[in-house]
């Protein structure tokens, strides 16, 4: 059975306002049955939900982007927290750090990822998170949180989160892995250019391995320059097929089970 999970997908940008019954109709013939959407700030976390609503396969994740940390305050916060007791919000997110682009100050950027971890485990939910060259400081922040969750014997301990499309070395996944996070695997695997993505889908266990598009953006191969969508997800699959030598219905049941083990969104298989 070829069950695909899309565990990061911004269906809820304008990218898809024209024509998501179809965009949505196609993941379904490519096999994705669960699609989890993301907000990046307030509204965009309560269009998910709207769209979760009404789409069975889609759920939520609710938090503030990096680049938008300067939109959050204490209203917002309590906004986020009262949205995640939703029965289809099942993790906090995308958070967490982009020293790449810098659109917020870091100092705040710092301050609005610790207040939203500390919110994910006031409320039990996972985080999602998203770092872009500030692993020097998202790094103690999230093994200072985890083992907080440890001190106080959280079940989400064992379920902190996900490294979302996870761009950095093998030696820091593989810590990752260790502390109970997941991997983000995304298009750009499906790249020839991509030596360190490869190493990263090879050399870890396909239990700590989720699959993703974040489309509208980083559109696999062969489809790279256009819009991404869910349905691609299976390109994600095929390759990390291929780089750990098994067939393509043990990556799609092993990674829907680890997107049930981290959302607990559904049945596992």
């Amino acid at each position: 059975m070829r069950l695909l999970t899309d565990t990061h997908c911004h269906l809820n940008l304008k990218s898809f306002e024209g024509d998501l019954p179809v965009v949505l109709g196609r993941a379904r013939q490519a096999g994705v049955e669960r699609i989890l959407v993301p907000g990046i700030d307030l509204a965009t976390s309560r269009a998910a939900l709207a769209l979760a609503e009404q789409h069975d396969l889609i759920y939520v994740a609710v938090g503030v982007h990096p680049h938008d940390a300067s939109t959050c305050d204490s209203e917002v916060l309590a906004a986020l927290r009262e949205l995640a007791h939703h029965p289809k919000v099942v993790a906090i997110g995308e958070i967490g750090l982009d020293y790449y682009r810098d659109r917020s100050p870091r100092p705040l950027q710092r301050q609005i990822f610790q207040q939203q971890l500390e919110l994910a485990a006031e409320v039990g939910l996972p985080v999602v998170l998203h770092n872009r060259d500030a692993l020097n400081d998202l790094w103690p922040a999230i093994t200072g949180w985890q083992a907080s969750l440890q001190a106080a014997a959280s079940p989400l301990a064992d379920r902190p989160g996900v490294l979302h499309s996870f761009d950095g070395d093998l030696d820091t996944a593989r810590r990752a892995a260790e502390l109970g996070f997941f991997i983000g695997i995304s298009g750009p695997v499906t790249f020839k250019n991509a030596p360190e993505r490869h190493a990263v889908a090879a050399g870890l266990p396909l239990e700590r391995l989720l699959l993703e598009t974040d489309a509208p953006y980083l559109t696999p191969h062969p489809y790279r320059g256009r819009r991404n969508e869910p349905a691609y997800v299976a390109l994600v699959a095929d390759k990390l097929a291929a780089l750990h030598r098994l067939p393509l219905e043990n990556v799609c049941e092993t990674t829907w089970n680890n997107a049930e083990q981290l959302f607990h969104w559904g049945a596992s298989l």
